[in-house]
């Protein structure tokens, strides 16, 4: 998962480069790659990350059992093995889920950074036209002071720049954005993401069985 986070930082430094739109086609071919890598990384991890938040759960909730149902003999040995085995379940799961947390809010990232990446494209190009569209001598909205215009043979040099000049441009870096929100990427747990959102969700249903569980021993509502 190491290799997976470091090739999504380097992918992602494309966009801080400034490159030219011609690299649309190179970040749609690495962005594609990167994508076929995580749902390998998924297939062969998500049964592994299934079986580890099932284990811990039930052993969690087991030692809760034993520990807080009536008559259970509780002491400084037993205690303090099962709060041990208890620690090091919940630390290995933890480490796992944000391994693959952090993978996943790497790829989606590269949706943000392409977003920006067009819009300063686009502001760019606006800007360059918009300072070229007019002579030297011309602003916005005011005739030349040039000699030519006695004659009335003045030439509208905005009608002279062609209007689609970054037409392609723009379309190419507007599909690639379309393409990256429509195609999110990042590890799953059988089509679910490992994001924060699906982190919160297993955190609310683990506190919910806990309350539970300690509702039917010791009367906790």
């Amino acid at each position: 998962m190491t290799r997976g986070i470091l090739r999504l930082q380097d992918f992602a430094s494309v966009f801080g480069k400034g490159g030219p739109e011609s690299d649309v086609a190179s970040v749609l071919r690495e962005h594609l790659r990167i994508r076929q890598q995580l749902r390998i990384i998924s297939h062969r991890y998500r049964s592994f990350i299934l079986s580890c938040l099932l284990l811990v759960t039930a052993s969690q909730l087991a030692t809760l059992l034993l520990t807080t149902r009536p008559r259970a003999v509780v002491n400084l040995n037993n205690a303090g093995e099962l709060a041990l085995c208890s620690i090091g379940l919940v630390t290995g799961l933890l480490i796992c889920l944000r391994s693959a947390a952090k993978i996943t809010h790497k790829a989606q990232a590269v949706t943000s950074q392409a977003a920006t990446w067009h819009a300063c494209a686009t502001i760019e190009s606006f800007d360059g036209e918009s300072e070229t569209s007019f002579p030297p001598n011309c602003s916005s909205g005011d005739e030349c002071d040039d000699d030519d215009d006695k004659d009335g043979d003045v030439l509208d040099v905005r009608k002279m720049m062609p209007s689609n000049i970054n037409t392609i441009s723009f379309q190419k870096r507007q599909a690639l954005v379309t393409y990256l929100e429509n195609n999110r990427a990042g590890i799953t747990v059988f089509g679910f993401v490992v994001d924060r959102a699906w982190l919160h969700a297993l955190f609310m249903i683990e506190f919910s069985l806990v309350m539970w569980l300690l509702g039917k021993t010791v009367g906790i509502s």
